[in-house]
């Protein structure tokens, strides 16, 4: 239907109810004349008389009465639902769905998620442990995080986390009868513990240093796809394994870890959200950004 039948419609269903043209031009905000021309064309078009007009009162006649029984409620329900996603400019909702590794979840989305949420009840966040750089696109995820060197190019990326470094370690137990890598070439002959990802298969370990980069592939018993079985694994004394910086620090102090190689294992780009350029951007979506943007 023309919008413009829908507007006549509501002018004529303010006349009916208010039995007057002056009161229903007053509450419309149009001039008497202007809402009777909209009347009478109405009436034109549909081919009845829908009011009988007198000197002192405007009543419907029985095809207007239908048409207010009938009308009425439903152009009532389209305002308010107009209404209802008119608020939503000013109060976000939604749900917004996230692919990340475990750790990037534990450590930098669920503690800048938590008052977020709070301010924002309508707002739903659904995060999926993923390690196999899943194309957010086509599995209709709002975005994805990756270390700043992962994003594709044709991707907008915002940091939310400072740079990283990754650690080799192992428990001090591991060591008491292998002697400690110096250098990645070493590694070969360890019990290493893999991860493997999906797609992508078991995962190299990189190296860098003095512009020198390495990419090992190592051997071992136990091959994971998570990296906290990793670091289970490594406190277990069953291998070496390759884990974020600060995931490992904690134990690192604790003496139940020992770190090897941390020369070389220099910083890189730490994590990023990212999402399509030409994505069209929700309330909450945009708050969502915000709170997880880094900084310093």
């Amino acid at each position: 239907m023309p919008r413009d039948n829908l507007d006549d419609l509501a002018a004529f269903i303010a006349v009916a109810r208010e039995r007057s043209f002056t009161n229903a031009a007053s509450k419309l905000g149009v001039s008497q004349s202007a809402l009777s021309h909209t009347i009478r064309g109405l009436e034109a078009r549909l081919g009845v008389r829908l009011l009988t007009r007198t000197t002192r009162s405007v009543l419907p006649t029985e095809a207007g009465e239908r048409l207010l029984q009938n009308v009425g409620p439903r152009l009532e329900e389209i305002e308010s639902e107009l209404a209802a996603v008119s608020e939503l400019r000013d109060k976000p909702a939604g749900t917004i769905r996230i692919t990340a590794t475990e750790y990037a979840i534990d450590t930098i989305l669920m503690p800048k998620f938590g008052k977020l949420l709070k301010d924002y009840p309508d707002i739903k966040v659904e995060l999926v442990v993923d390690y196999g750089l899943t194309d957010i696109v086509a599995e209709r995820y709002d975005a994805g995080v990756r270390s700043g060197e992962q994003v594709a190019k044709d991707m907008i990326a915002v940091r939310i986390g400072p740079d990283m470094r990754m650690a080799v370690v192992a428990a001090p137990s591991y060591f008491r009868k292998r002697p400690e890598p110096r250098r990645p070439q070493e590694l070969i002959g360890h019990n290493c513990i893999n991860l493997r990802l999906p797609v992508h298969g078991v995962y190299s370990w990189e190296f860098e240093k003095g512009g020198r980069e390495l990419r090992v592939r190592v051997e071992g018993q136990f091959t994971f796809n998570t990296t906290m079985h990793l670091l289970h694994a490594a406190l277990g004394g069953h291998g070496l394994a390759y884990v974020p910086d600060g995931l490992a620090e904690p134990y690192i102090a604790k003496g139940k870890l020992k770190r090897v190689l941390a020369d070389w294992c220099p910083p890189y780009s730490g994590y990023h959200l990212y999402y399509p350029s030409r994505r069209q951007a929700s309330a909450a979506f945009a708050l969502v950004v915000e709170a997880l943007r880094y900084r310093k």
